[in-house]
């Protein structure tokens, strides 16, 4: 484990840097949001409301701990193969002699096909949900397509109809399932396990995160990789500092939040 650790640090290290080298995107330069409204208040867009904890959710029965790697905003799976080429940290430093495995959680449907083939090269490893928003409720919502972008893996698709790619796309709009991620790390996760988070969804983290923040199963996240964007891209008037709350709060739970910039492409 401290040899993955060690190695994470450094790969992360790495990824700051090219990161503050890169041009960032100019759709993460909208006005932020002036309106603030509680986490698990029911903003005037938002679909659900925040969903911390739930009776009927089923806890976790594994007892040999591995990696975890959750994936928010998969795209085609390029992070997860970031993933198994040690990018986060060398594999065979996963608890259990190397175990993992890995939920993809990706809301456009063109990435559909290479994420079932990657299920299929690792199956009982990899859980795909495809047509799937990560939030912090379950049910149905509009999901906004990015179909400008091709170079840049169509990074634009969001929640949001204020999402300026969105917006260039003509508002093009498809329907998608949401899932809980404060549910699945309860039923997948353990506390011997070392758990990733990757989160690159366009805005929503201003909604996920105050809730994540307030769920018991986050204290099960040992890192957490979040590109945040605007601020005015969340669904339920989140601000600026009520993700900064949020980190500090899961912080204090054990919860690392380094620098973080996906390259999405």
């Amino acid at each position: 484990m401290a040899r993955f650790m060690g190695a994470l640090a450094m790969a992360l290290a790495a990824e700051s840097a090219a990161a503050a080298a890169s041009w960032r995107r100019l759709r993460s330069t909208a006005p932020n949001s002036t309106t603030a409204l509680a986490a698990d208040a029911k903003g005037p867009s938002a679909p659900c409301q925040c969903e911390a904890s739930n009776a009927a959710w089923k806890a976790c029965a594994r007892t040999t701990p591995k990696c975890i790697f959750i994936d928010l905003g998969a795209a085609d799976g390029n992070s997860f193969h970031t993933f198994l080429n040690n990018g986060f940290g060398p594999v065979a430093g996963c608890p259990g002699g190397g175990a993992w495995e890995a939920y993809l959680v990706e809301a456009n449907p063109r990435f559909n096909a290479p994420l079932q083939e990657i299920v299929a090269r690792f199956p009982g490893q990899v859980q795909a949900d495809k047509s799937t928003a990560a939030f912090y409720c379950e049910g149905t919502t509009t999901f906004y397509l990015d179909t400008k972008n091709h170079q840049q893996n169509y990074w634009g698709s969001s929640l949001s109809s204020k999402h300026p790619d969105t917006q260039k796309s003509g508002l093009e709009s498809v329907n998608v399932h949401m899932m809980n991620l404060n549910r699945m790390l309860y039923e997948h996760a353990i506390p011997g396990d070392w758990v990733m988070v990757k989160m690159d969804i366009e805005g929503a983290e201003f909604d996920v995160l105050p809730c994540l923040a307030k769920a018991p199963a986050a204290s099960l996240i040992d890192r957490l990789y979040m590109e945040e964007h605007a601020p005015s891209w969340s669904l339920t008037g989140g601000t600026k500092e009520s993700i900064d709350q949020a980190k500090a709060e899961l912080k204090k739970r054990g919860v690392d939040i380094p620098a973080y910039f996906s390259q999405t492409f």
